[in-house]
């Protein structure tokens, strides 16, 4: 009864089923973050232009417009992490939020298409309103909903496929894979798409995007057969809650001498896969909550496990490396803006062919195509050797390099506009080339490569069990804080340095880059960006990694029953008896 009960409510980790998880059901997750990158990475950098040229918008507006959007977009994967790990399954949580995004996208496509949806080419005032306004920014919430979505769910789908045996090599082997695919996708996104779009017809890059992305979910839909799929558990908003709400009631109970005086429930009251976490003496004041007053029966709201107890502090301890990444992700934010804007200002001829500005990205994107399998295949088995660390340098390792490389890039990039206004000011009709510009994208481009997978694998082996998609979403979570930190930086500055110039002119305003200080901006973010790095640095050193439990360490709870957080124990009558029966039905 035991094993029935065990695949039944957590199939996802059988080892025992070969033909389920692994590389090959990864395969069909790498073909949709390929196929739906395209579109999203192409709309990314070429956006800032379709706002300008088509919806008329100025040059501060058009950057806020899309980092809003950006950050909307990945700080909604946070309620596709939610979903995936209470609601439904994260194949299903994937499958919906897909087709809310191909929806946005043929919202967008038919916008771009017709022409009583564009503002007319001279307005004095706002040039979006009406049922034109409604429509641009009804096709962007759905976008940043759907992708957003996906987003929080698909990566954990993926580690899913992994089980505890096979984890801690193919884990790093598949977050560079996702990282690959992801380039591999934008790559063609930023060369072909943003072609199309900028030369072509807006309306036909939306269209190639909207056919990618339904092509990608039709493949994610084929795999079904070769995924192992978790069951959604408990809320693990809802177990937070509770430890916090307990913690506080218990505040004037003494603390126990002894971690064993905690409570925990037993082997025997187990009745799903719960990985026992061990307990820290970090933020002692939550292990109030876990203290079983005498006479006090175990019950919802009255008492947490210590593993309960110790998903908060995993999740607490992870918040500092979280706020820690913001700024690298507000620098990204400039490279899809105003770099974009400073490549449209400058000689984008390679020969007789005009390279679309938005097609920059592609130089840091071929750097990390090569880069990452020599990354996999190379250093990590050369690293492994000297530290024995599965992925070769930690998580946290890989994270701080990426910041020292963005705030390098945000340097390069205040030299780069530097020579740039210098030339206009020389001879406005020589301007210097586009490949200038290679510089700050080819060091971001690795900055990211290591920051966003060393992010994905840090916050999914990190998290408890069941907070994998939501943890896994605070990667997104950064970038969305990053985005939205860009837009109030552009606005404040704007409004500062309008009162102390000489000109009595922001550093970013109006249309026209020439007569702005883009430079001034960058180095503002270098800056900041090294002492985020100090700060980042503290972090990193004080946290503690969580210890990874033995697969015979695992406890089950038969599915008919409910855990502790939703009732007395008392009632569990469902238990596996022996710890072959566990690992046979792992």
């Amino acid at each position: 009864m035991g094993e029935e009960n065990a695949k039944a409510s957590y199939s996802s980790l059988s080892p025992m089923d070969k033909k389920k998880g692994g590389f090959t059901a990864s395969s069909f997750i790498f073909v949709l973050l390929a196929l739906d990158n395209m579109g999203f990475v192409a709309n990314m950098v070429s956006m800032v232009l379709y706002f300008m040229l088509v919806m008329k918008f100025d040059l501060a507006h058009s950057a806020n417009t899309l980092t809003n959007f950006m950050g909307s977009t990945f700080l909604l994967s946070l309620t596709g992490g939610f979903i995936s790990d209470t609601y439904l399954s994260r194949f299903t949580t994937c499958l919906i939020f897909g087709a809310v995004e191909i929806l946005a996208l043929v919202l967008m496509t038919i916008q771009a298409y017709s022409k009583d949806l564009h503002p007319k080419p001279v307005c004095k005032s706002s040039c979006v309103e009406g049922g034109m306004a409604f429509m641009l920014y009804a096709s962007l919430c759905l976008l940043a909903l759907g992708s957003g979505g996906v987003r929080g769910a698909l990566p954990a789908l993926g580690a899913d496929q992994f089980n505890r045996k096979e984890e801690a090599k193919s884990l790093a082997t598949f977050f560079n894979g996702l990282m690959l695919s992801s380039t591999l996708g934008a790559t063609i996104g930023v060369t072909f798409i943003v072609y199309v779009s900028t030369n072509v017809a807006w309306y036909w890059g939306f269209f190639i995007s909207t056919i990618a992305t339904f092509v990608g979910f039709a493949v994610l839909a084929i795999g079904k057969p070769f995924y192992r799929l978790q069951i959604p558990g408990d809320s693990p908003i809802i177990r937070i809650v509770q430890v916090i709400v307990v913690a506080i009631k218990n505040r004037r109970l003494p603390q126990p001498g002894s971690p064993q005086e905690l409570y925990e429930i037993s082997e025997k009251e187990s009745n799903y896969f719960e990985e026992k976490i061990a307990h820290t003496h970090q933020f002692r004041f939550l292990d109030k909550a876990a203290i079983l007053g005498k006479d006090t029966k175990p019950q919802q709201w009255v008492v947490c496990t210590v593993t309960q107890v110790e998903e908060v502090k995993v999740l607490t301890r992870m918040l500092p490396i979280l706020f820690s990444t913001i700024i690298m992700n507000t620098c990204l934010a400039q490279l899809q803006t105003f770099s974009v804007q400073q490549g449209n200002a400058m000689n984008r001829y390679l020969g007789s062919f005009e390279v679309p500005a938005p097609s920059i990205p592609v130089i840091p994107l071929l750097f990390m195509s090569i880069l990452i399998p020599i990354y996999e295949f190379f250093f990590v088995p050369f690293a492994r050797k000297i530290t024995n660390h599965p992925s070769g340098i930690t998580q946290l390792q890989r994270v701080g390099v990426g910041l020292v490389l963005s705030a390098i890039s945000m340097a390069v990039a205040g030299i780069v506009e530097v020579k740039r206004k210098n030339q206009v000011h020389k001879d406005i009709t020589k301007p210097i080339s586009l490949f200038w510009l290679s510089f700050q994208y080819a060091i971001f481009g690795i900055a990211d490569m290591f920051t966003l997978v060393g992010l994905l694998e840090f916050f999914y082996k990190e998290a408890p069990a069941g907070m994998k998609s939501l943890s896994t979403s605070f990667t997104w979570l950064s970038l969305a804080f990053g985005y939205f930190l860009s837009s109030i930086f552009v606005d404040v500055i704007n409004a500062v340095t309008k009162r102390i110039a000489p000109s009595k002119q922001g550093w970013l305003h109006g249309i026209d880059i020439n007569k702005n200080n883009v430079h001034l901006f960058y180095w503002f973010l270098a800056i900041l960006s090294c002492i985020n790095f100090a700060n980042y640095l503290y972090w990193a050193s004080w946290y503690k990694y969580k210890t990874d439990e033995p697969a015979s360490k695992i406890q089950l709870k038969p599915l008919n029953q409910i855990p502790l957080i939703n009732g007395d124990p008392s009632t569990q009558d469902s238990v596996i008896k022996t710890k072959e029966e566990k690992v046979t039905a792992l």
